[in-house]
């Protein structure tokens, strides 16, 4: 598992390419028949990948979580929420299955002990995103398919960012202590995202890009709003936005990507907007 500190803005600041690279950039999530693990330190986030081909995988099998969590299971005192980006695929927690098609996510409680995937056709493997919060209790595991999260139109395509913004992980669907996740997928003829731009002061987020295609790019756009900074990303590779950041982006091509935010609340409209010609 890789751990990633806290940065404060004045020193991102001084940061160059390969510094904040380094820093929030999450290049590689989805590694055939293993999980990956990014721990950051901004609000405790869990940023995972599981891709099962030939067998079945544990979540927690690449964690040690009583060294990196002081705990005997990995959601002993953690939320998960998953989100599937590839083939179908099949997620058992304490012996309960779920099968997940592409876009369709499974919310699991904290104080399930155990949790697995695997592949339900090893030719078209899934590709699990997860992100994990700490909790304070458990609330009800629940599958969401893509027609039980709630769908907002927003955008335009005069402006090329006409989206849509698919709630998975919301309070209008299900209970969560903190954790909120999202698939928002831009439309044809669309590029931008997040514009205008907004921090929230009081959250957190991680994007993961993917359906972006080959030879194709993301400019992701972070920092705070006088002092912005680009970080040129490809399909499936993930950033860590802290609170004080901007999080936009404008790609050379349509594209979608998923969000997961952790923080003080759990409102989706609590940001603060910033107008494009206010951007430095």
């Amino acid at each position: 598992m890789d751990i990633r500190y806290s940065a404060n803005q004045k020193d991102f600041k001084r940061y160059d390419t390969e510094e904040i690279r380094r820093e929030f950039l999450i290049e590689r999530l989805f590694v055939p028949d293993d999980v990956t693990a990014v721990y950051s330190h901004v609000d405790r986030i869990v940023t995972m990948g599981a891709m099962p081909v030939k067998g079945t995988l544990r979540l927690d099998q690449n964690l040690d979580c009583r060294a990196n969590f002081g705990v005997d299971y990995f959601l002993e005192r953690r939320e998960l929420g998953i989100i599937n980006i590839g083939g179908v695929g099949i997620v058992i927690t304490d012996g309960t299955e779920y099968v997940l098609n592409r876009l369709e996510g499974l919310y699991v409680s904290m104080r399930t002990k155990e949790v697995s995937f695997r592949a339900a056709d090893p030719a078209d493997p899934p590709k699990f995103y997860c992100c994990s919060t700490p909790a304070h209790k458990p609330c009800p595991t629940t599958a969401i398919p893509f027609d039980k999260a709630i769908h907002r139109d927003l955008g335009a395509l005069e402006t090329s960012n006409a989206r849509t913004i698919n709630q998975y992980v919301h309070p209008d669907v299900l209970e969560t202590c903190q954790l909120s996740m999202g698939c928002t997928i831009l439309k044809p003829g669309s590029v931008w995202n997040t514009m205008p731009a907004h921090t929230h002061e009081r959250r957190m987020e991680v994007y993961l890009y993917f359906d972006i295609p080959e030879d194709n790019v993301v400019f992701h756009l972070m920092g705070e709003p006088g002092e912005t900074r680009h970080v040129v990303m490809c399909n499936e590779q993930a950033i860590i936005s802290p609170s004080w950041s901007i999080h936009a982006g404008c790609g050379t091509c349509n594209y979608a990507f998923i969000w997961a935010m952790a923080g003080e609340n759990k409102e989706f409209d609590d940001m603060d907007v910033l107008a494009p010609n206010a951007l430095r």
